[in-house]
């Protein structure tokens, strides 16, 4: 007998779920390891964002960024970001490129979501300029950011 398929749910029906099962939120969590995954893999993905066919009029690039104290409400809203189709650039940051409507329901989405439980937690959509991204400076690693932006156009006979 074959398994029944499994019914996806909302961000804001699965923490429903997790409260009337009786689950705190505690005050303080430790923050967990999420995986971000290699840099440099992300960042050919933000690149690939930015460096994609021209933004149309409707599409916008944007940052989404959190602080959420819940592991369990974090790695939830992390899960919902990425099946959204934006792009983890650090554990609590995300760059994403939609359509303006997309923004509005991820933005509607999350503020239900910080509405939901008592929290002192905070989450920021800020839209960027891809040229503002695309001058970027990284700090830590040792990544030429510059060349994987700008590649050279170089001519080989």
């Amino acid at each position: 007998m074959a398994r029944p398929k499994k019914s996806e749910r909302t961000l804001l029906e699965s923490l429903a779920e997790l409260r009337q099962a009786g689950v705190q939120m505690p005050e303080n969590s430790i923050d967990s390891l999420d995986e971000v995954g290699d840099l440099k893999i992300r960042i050919k993905k933000i690149l690939n964002i930015l460096q994609d066919s021209p933004i149309k009029a409707y599409e916008m690039t944007y940052l989404i960024m959190y602080d959420i104290s819940d592991n369990k409400v974090r790695g939830h809203i992390s899960k919902y970001l990425e099946r959204q189709g934006c792009i983890r650039v650090q554990r609590s940051v995300f760059i994403a490129r939609s359509e303006n409507k997309r923004f509005q329901d991820i933005l509607e989405t999350l503020k239900e979501i910080n509405e939901f439980y008592e929290n002192e937690d905070s989450i920021m959509l800020v839209p960027v300029n891809a040229g503002d991204v695309r001058s970027m400076k990284l700090i830590g690693k040792n990544i030429q950011l510059d060349t994987l932006i700008n590649p050279p156009n170089t001519l080989f006979f």
